[in-house]
């Protein structure tokens, strides 16, 4: 199988960093299609039937609007200021019974000198960031081998945001004290330009993901989604 990206598309970024305007942007638009989001749809069409075999409850969504490739103009109703375009490329695949960001998914971003393959949840809202942290409590264990060890621990780090001090409720001397303080329940993986770019990376990625798998598995189970 041929590699879907190309260092074209971490050229791409580059140059759309030092040139973040729509003018700039309006002339590299077929380039922008070439390297960037025609091998983006490729990839997540090419992923589907594997992460169907990972669970049939994530979606390889390759639809131009509301699918799995994030839009590259940057939403300026929260950030006026900001330049109009993101510098990076994401692909979120989503949970079936998420409508937002927030609920379990598996993410992949590319950025020059920052790509990584994410999975878990980011900002869990309310109800279910207090789930998450019920069912640390309750069955520790099974958090600290879904999180802790085996696969996911030798493939992600924990990554995201704690609480300064622990949260309301929790005994500060709760062995997992630093777990229950996390704002964030994702696991990070870092990837190379050359890991990116090369022919074996969606093998690469589809590998990653079946080490992730557990950490989902639990996360799913704790907010009473499928998987």
């Amino acid at each position: 199988m041929s590699a879907h990206f190309s260092p074209a598309l971490f050229t791409f970024l580059e140059d759309l960093e030092a040139n973040n305007d729509k003018v700039w942007f309006d002339h590299n638009r077929e380039r922008y299609d070439e390297v960037l989001r025609e091998p983006a749809v490729g990839f997540i069409l090419d992923f589907g039937p594997r992460l169907k075999e990972i669970s049939p409850h994530f979606r390889a969504d390759p639809r131009k609007r509301g699918g799995s490739l994030f839009r590259i103009h940057v939403d300026r109703r929260f950030k006026p200021d900001a330049p109009p375009y993101k510098t990076h490329c994401g692909i979120q695949f989503r949970h079936d019974d998420g409508k937002d960001a927030h609920a379990p998914g598996i993410y992949l971003h590319i950025e020059p000198g920052g790509s990584f393959i994410g999975l878990g949840s980011w900002r869990p809202a309310g109800a279910a960031l207090k789930a998450i942290r019920a069912s640390i409590d309750e069955d520790p264990d099974a958090w600290k081998s879904a999180a802790h060890e085996g696969s996911f621990a030798r493939a992600f780090d924990l990554a995201g945001d704690r609480l300064k001090t622990q949260p309301r409720g929790v005994d500060p001397d709760h062995p997992l004290v630093d777990d229950l303080a996390r704002k964030d329940f994702i696991g990070v993986c870092d990837l190379t330009r050359e890991d990116v770019t090369s022919e074996g990376f969606l093998d690469r990625f589809t590998s990653k993901v079946q080490d992730g798998a557990p950490f989902l598995r639990w996360l799913c189970g704790a907010v009473d989604a499928r998987f």
